[in-house]
């Protein structure tokens, strides 16, 4: 049963861990969204596309 218990854990562990892991990814991205926003409505584009190859990174 203890063999059972750790299995679980261990489980848990991981699906809590992916959990975290996407909410992270998702705020990071939703971050580099408005910065890219902000960017295009200041004319940065140096910014603009230093954000997008950011976002490519983050996603691929």
């Amino acid at each position: 049963m203890d063999k059972m218990k750790v299995t679980y854990e261990a489980m848990l562990a991981l699906a809590a861990e992916m959990i975290l892991d996407e909410a992270v990814l998702k705020y990071r991205t939703d971050q580099i969204y408005r910065a890219i926003d902000n960017a295009l409505a200041a004319g940065d584009e140096d910014t603009f596309y230093r954000l997008t190859k950011q976002l490519n990174e983050i996603h691929h």
